[in-house]
């Protein structure tokens, strides 16, 4: 474990930052002792997904339709959560969350349900979950935005970290983690994750930038093989099943592979 990821712990354990909520334009916000948004939710769409960026977290489903078992290690607003335990009625949901007033948070303000036999919240640290040899291979999806109330850098970001979200994975499993970052040092930030990320994954991607400092990348256990046309037809069911806008994932793979061959 990181010094940061070890001041982290501590930090959290110590004192969970205080949680607001705000409301404008018909969208309800979540922050954590600062006026960082930490997750959204449209009032009129409770289990939409707002956020582009929170969007562009679900693009593994390009490469898969189902999924037995997603993760969440972070609650934020439980976007992801209730959208995956909406949509998928044969998966089981899984959501990790450190401070419990973000849960309960979630619950009186953002309509998530109640624990089921499908979904499971755990008032638990993100690192400790993965860190658990019963969880090896267990989980299908993993799905990760961990921030501190600053937001400064993602909170667990040190290969040993990103090595056992792998060790937590299925064999054909797949990451997602926002790369989010103080604008100041956001490109170091984003460079160290993702190279973290290429030590424990057998292939990493990631989309262009989105909002102030939002980078979504996506890590796979087993490299998949990219056909860009069976892509942009998957992304065309997916925006008909879910209303995500599947096809700018794909133009932003492209982007990313016409980048990285340059």
């Amino acid at each position: 474990m990181s010094g940061a990821e070890q001041a982290y712990r501590q930090e959290q354990l110590e004192s969970a930052p205080a949680v607001t909520i705000q409301e404008h334009l018909g969208v309800r916000t979540l922050h954590l002792s600062s006026d960082a948004i930490q997750g959204a939710m449209r009032l009129a769409m409770p289990n939409q997904i707002e956020l582009e960026y929170v969007q562009q977290m679900m693009m593994w489903l390009l490469f898969r339709e189902q999924a037995a078992h997603v993760v969440q290690l972070g609650l934020g607003a439980a976007a992801l959560t209730k959208f995956c335990y909406h949509q998928f009625p044969l998966s089981r949901v899984t959501a990790v969350e450190l401070n419990p007033a973000v849960i309960t948070a979630c619950r009186q303000h953002f309509r998530l349900p109640p624990d089921d036999e499908r979904l499971q919240v755990l008032n638990m640290n993100a690192l400790d979950y993965v860190s658990d040899p019963a969880h090896v291979g267990s989980v299908d999806i993993l799905q990760v935005d961990l921030y501190d109330a600053a937001a400064e850098a993602p909170a667990l970001s040190s290969p040993a970290f990103y090595q056992a979200c792998a060790d937590t994975l299925s064999a054909d499993g797949m990451l997602t983690v926002n790369l989010f970052g103080n604008p100041r040092n956001y490109r170091q930030n984003c460079d160290a994750n993702i190279a973290a990320l290429e030590q424990a994954f057998d292939a990493v991607v990631w989309l262009p930038i989105v909002h102030d400092a939002n980078t979504i990348a996506l890590a796979f256990k087993q490299a998949p093989v990219v056909d860009f046309e069976a892509l942009y037809e998957r992304a065309l069911e997916i925006r008909m099943q879910t209303k995500l806008p599947a096809a700018k994932w794909v133009q932003g793979l492209q982007a990313w592979m016409a980048d990285v061959s340059a």
